[in-house]
């Protein structure tokens, strides 16, 4: 699929701002000012989901509906039942949403064709699976299937440190979490703290396992890779952050050129970490 097919699928989900009584709404949006749904550089795509939620905490809603009941029960005589109340709660809502505040988050998706990736920049899983939910929706044969690897992130993790030895192109960095398989669930942070292979080691033996891991690839990329395959807190060094800064004359060759320099280095990270956790799981191996 070209990128002008799928800005066409996306274009029935174009984000539009909440009505006056709607309490959030998502949507696509250009990731350029006045182009595309879908941003195209040297066939990488770029999307932009954005969210736009009004801010009406449930303590002000009771708060009024508290209010308004005894306005009631002082007007009637006797206290307002369990309808009437939900029927206060529910006009109390409709009439302070038109003039709840609004937050407006905005979720980056990045399309490899070439290499066969898509990653969602959310914070959780749980808003990545919002943003696929959207994306299946639009392209209702979208070809994705989640990454599997040989070895599961853990047993590699904690097989590096135990080993005290990362893989070919990695370094071990100074964050980790060491978490107990037996049912207290005792768990161990190291935050920007050497880690000494004899404590680790301690730890290790004791039957924790390692479930999140600070990692730096070809001096050029730290990460944390988490039990769940997910990589937090992606940072471009220095020797990158050079490249970047010599890339273009205006905006827009900056932002295209930033777009493919990170998109052509996390590539090739996502192949060595791919490889150090000992290739694809396919689904006959399964």
């Amino acid at each position: 699929m070209t990128a002008e097919q799928l800005s066409l699928h996306l274009a029935s989900q174009s984000f539009a701002a909440p009505a006056a009584l709607e309490m959030q709404r998502q949507g696509w949006v250009p990731p350029r000012e006045n182009g595309p749904l879908v941003h195209a550089v040297n066939r990488q795509m770029l999307l932009k989901l954005s969210s736009e939620k009004k801010l009406l905490p449930s303590s002000v809603i009771n708060q009024v509906t508290k209010a308004r009941a005894a306005e009631l029960e002082e007007q009637q005589g006797f206290p307002p039942g369990r309808k009437q109340t939900k029927e206060l709660k529910e006009q109390v809502t409709d009439e302070l949403l038109p003039r709840a505040f609004s937050v407006v988050r905005s979720t980056w998706v990045w399309i490899d064709p070439v290499n066969g990736w898509l990653l969602v920049d959310a914070g959780s899983p749980s808003k990545a699976e919002d943003v696929l939910k959207l994306l299946f929706k639009a392209v209702p044969k979208f070809p994705l299937e989640t990454l599997r690897t040989t070895m599961s992130p853990v047993a590699a993790m904690t097989d590096w440190l135990a080993s005290d030895e990362a893989p070919e192109g990695f370094t071990v960095d100074q964050d980790t979490e060491l978490r107990s398989t037996a049912e207290s669930k005792a768990t161990v942070r190291y935050v920007r703290h050497s880690l000494e292979a004899s404590d680790v080691g301690r730890h290790i033996e004791a039957g924790k396992q390692c479930t999140r891991l600070a990692l730096t690839w070809a001096d050029k990329i730290s990460f944390t890779l988490t039990a769940a395959l997910t990589l937090k807190k992606i940072a471009l060094l220095d020797v990158l952050k050079e490249d970047a800064d010599k890339i273009g004359k205006n905006d827009d060759e900056r932002f295209d050129g930033n777009f493919l320099l990170f998109a052509g280095e996390v590539d090739k990270l996502l192949a060595c970490l791919v490889e150090a956790l000992g290739g694809k799981l396919t689904e006959e191996a399964a």
